[in-house]
């Protein structure tokens, strides 16, 4: 596996579980079993950004390298790109920016997503997403979908059904379309810090905001993201008060 970057970006601000990178799971801090999961990769560099005080006391207690960041980015990748400029990474540098709220996030996922960055030298972003097989799901405009080109790289995010199957949605929208595979987009991402640098000065723009989907700006000014298509999604991360319950049952018998 080539060398990559880990960064962790971690709010205390949640609408729905303010505090939620120092909510006690299984006898530690989220972010720390976010970070453990990060350290089995074998990755040297290893950063957690934040800009709150109190994330960066917790993480430095666990022995993490904290970058402290504006509190006025927008999104993880805006706060990512800062971090980058501020440890002065080489513009081919990969790095996957691993979610505060995943503390059983595969490590497999996590290196996957760095290797298909690795491989297509001429994505700036990759990601990953995995078949659907229920029609709900397909219509579900809570499930973002992606379609893909014949290299393997997006075409297009969209919280409607696509592809659009023509002949069979005529006569309704009770089966799903088999004429091409439909992909439910996982929110992981690789970075190179290229793009990162690029990012910063891209202009949101309207098709981002009418889908609710910053990916999309990537797509609006020809940046390429590669995919990496797995057969299973990863387990939820931890978004309310049920999902804390249930992901502290799992973290106790592992």
């Amino acid at each position: 596996m080539s060398d990559y970057k880990i960064v962790i970006p971690a709010r205390f601000g949640s609408s729905r579980l303010p505090g939620k990178p120092l909510i006690q799971l299984a006898g530690k801090p989220m972010i720390q079993h976010v970070y453990e999961r990060a350290l089995a990769t074998g990755v040297k560099d290893i950063v957690i950004a934040t800009d709150d005080e109190r994330i960066q006391q917790a993480a430095l207690a666990f022995g993490a390298d904290v970058v402290m960041t504006s509190p006025d980015h927008e999104n993880g990748t805006e706060r990512i790109a800062e971090v980058a400029a501020k440890k002065g990474w080489a513009a081919d540098t990969v790095i996957v920016n691993l979610q505060g709220d995943e503390p059983l996030i595969p490590q497999s996922l996590i290196e996957q997503t760095a290797q298909s960055l690795i491989d297509n030298p001429d994505a700036g972003m990759s990601s990953v997403c995995t078949p659907l097989h229920d029609g709900t799901d397909a219509f579900d405009p809570n499930v973002v979908k992606v379609v893909l080109n014949r290299r393997g790289f997006a075409m297009y995010f969209s919280r409607a059904s696509i592809p659009w199957d023509r002949d069979l949605y005529k006569t309704g929208l009770g089966k799903m379309t088999e004429r091409m595979p439909v992909y439910r987009h996982i929110g992981m991402y690789g970075y190179r810090v290229s793009f990162l640098s690029d990012y910063t000065s891209m202009e949101p723009c309207a098709l981002e905001g009418t889908e609710s989907l910053e990916q999309l700006r990537a797509l609006w000014y020809g940046v390429n993201i590669a995919m990496s298509v797995i057969e299973e999604a990863p387990g939820h991360g931890v978004d309310t008060d049920s999902d804390v319950a249930r992901v502290e049952a799992l973290l106790n018998s592992l």
